[in-house]
């Protein structure tokens, strides 16, 4: 099973690669194969991983499944259609703070990831704010909110032995975050997406492989 999941991770990074050069030329329908194969990757490894052996698994799982559709989604340019990306990623962030919150929870770091993370996100809807009509506003407040939760709660087990990959994970989801919005929003153009992909599919892979952490059974 670890020559698989490895195999699968493997092949996630690979598409992710071939997806950042079909970005940068400008095939679409290279772009729309190599996004499901990566997208479709990560879920895989969960499974893989035995994501649907523990409650907490299950809980990965349907975040990355939903992450999954975001990613479906967000191949159209249609702005009914993003904002239904933009629901999708919500409810992954709420299905991944829903999973680290079923982990044993450090008060103090949850109190400073708390405090870190509303500022963050402030600064994040001032730079924002400007480039948003009245449309997006709501729902982008809403996000916030979600990726404040999430890597609040990330933070507060990140304490524990072996759970320092949440951590990561969760900040290099919330950061690709910003190159999507910075994209749709403020100043569109590959830039974003050379960097924003990559961070991207890397967090959904370190918080897929989380599923096999030891610190799960010890919570």
């Amino acid at each position: 099973m670890m020559t698989d999941t490895k195999t699968l991770a493997i092949a996630c990074i690979a598409a992710t690669v071939a997806l950042v050069w079909a970005e940068f030329r400008n095939w679409p329908n290279a772009r729309r194969v190599f996004k499901t194969i990566a997208s479709t990757a990560f879920v895989l490894v969960a499974l893989r991983q035995g994501a649907v052996d523990s409650f907490y698994g299950r809980l990965i799982l349907a975040g990355l499944v939903l992450s999954w559709v975001g990613d479906m989604l967000l191949l159209s340019a249609r702005s009914r259609i993003f904002l239904l990306g933009i629901a999708s990623f919500l409810l992954a962030h709420v299905a991944f703070s829903a999973a680290f919150s079923q982990l044993r929870i450090d008060t103090r770091a949850l109190a400073v990831g708390l405090a870190a993370m509303t500022c963050a996100g402030a600064m994040v809807l001032r730079w924002l704010w400007p480039n948003l009509k009245s449309f997006y506003r709501g729902a982008v407040v809403a996000y916030v909110a979600a990726i404040v939760a999430m890597c609040s709660l990330a933070i507060s087990v990140g304490a524990a032995p072996g759970a320092w990959p949440l951590v990561v994970g969760a900040m290099a989801f919330a950061a690709s975050d910003i190159s999507v919005a910075r994209n749709r929003f403020v100043s569109p153009g590959f830039a974003n997406k050379s960097w924003g992909l990559p961070l991207y599919y890397a967090a959904q892979l370190v918080i897929a492989f989380s599923v096999g952490g030891d610190y799960i059974h010890a919570a």
